[in-house]
C-alpha cells in the first residue's frame, strides 16, 4: 500500500508540475511581483488567456488526441521514440504563441518567457533524437533561469523563490525516476540545460 502511495504521489506531481506551465506561471509571477502589476487588469487576463490557450490547452488536447489515435498509455508515449511528434505539437503551438504576441506588441522582456520556453523544447527535442531528456526538470530549470535573469533585471533578491523552485525540482525529478521515466542524468542534464536556457534568454 505504501509503495502505491509513492507511485500516486509521484504521478500527481508529474502532471502538477507539466512542462507546459513554464510561460503561464513566469507571467503570472511577473505580472504580481514587478512593475506589471500596474497594468490593466484586463491586459493581464488577455496576455495570460492567450498563453494558457497555446501553450497549456492546446498543446495538451491534441498531445492526448495523438496518444488515443495510436492507442498508447501515458507510458508508452514516454519513449524515446515515441516522443518527437509531441515535441513537435509543442513546438508549434509555442511558435504560434509567441508570433502572436510580436505581433500584438507585446513587450519583449514579456514575450522572451514564450521565447525561452520554446527554445528549451527545441533543445529537448534535439536531444531526444540521440538521448532521452526530462523535459520536466528543463521547465522546472527554465524557470529557475528565468527567475535569476529577472532579479538582474528588475534588482530583487531572489534567494527564497530559489530555494522554493530548487525543492520543487527535486520533488519533480524524483518523481520522473519513481516513475521510471527517467535517470538521475537524464533529470539533471534537463535541468542544466533548462536553466542555462532560461536565464540566457531573459537576460
Amino acid at each position: 500500500m505504501k509503495e502505491k502511495n509513492i507511485i500516486l504521489a509521484a504521478r500527481v506531481m508529474s502532471m502538477v508540475f507539466t512542462p507546459f506551465y513554464l510561460p503561464f506561471i513566469g507571467l503570472i509571477a511577473l505580472f504580481i511581483f514587478s512593475y506589471m502589476s500596474l497594468m490593466p487588469w484586463q491586459y493581464k487576463l488577455m496576455v495570460l488567456t492567450m498563453v494558457y490557450l497555446f501553450t497549456i490547452l492546446l498543446p495538451t488536447l491534441l498531445i492526448h488526441g495523438y496518444r488515443r489515435y495510436q492507442g498508447w498509455s501515458t507510458l508508452e508515449i514516454g519513449q524515446k521514440e515515441r516522443r518527437m511528434v509531441p515535441y513537435i505539437i509543442a513546438i508549434l503551438c509555442y511558435f504560434a504563441c509567441y508570433y502572436l504576441m510580436t505581433t500584438m506588441r507585446i513587450p519583449q522582456f514579456m514575450a522572451n518567457i514564450l521565447l525561452a520556453a520554446l527554445m528549451i523544447q527545441v533543445a529537448c527535442a534535439i536531444i531526444n533524437v540521440w538521448w532521452k531528456i526530462s523535459t520536466h526538470s528543463a521547465a522546472i530549470g527554465g524557470f529557475e533561469g528565468a527567475l535569476l535573469a529577472f532579479s538582474i533585471l528588475f534588482a530583487f533578491n531572489p534567494l527564497w523563490w530559489f530555494c522554493v523552485i530548487m525543492l520543487i525540482a527535486g520533488m519533480v525529478g524524483t518523481s520522473r525516476m519513481i516513475l521510471r521515466q527517467h535517470t538521475l542524468l537524464q533529470v539533471v542534464a534537463g535541468f542544466l540545460v533548462g536553466m542555462i536556457a532560461g536565464f540566457w534568454l531573459i537576460i
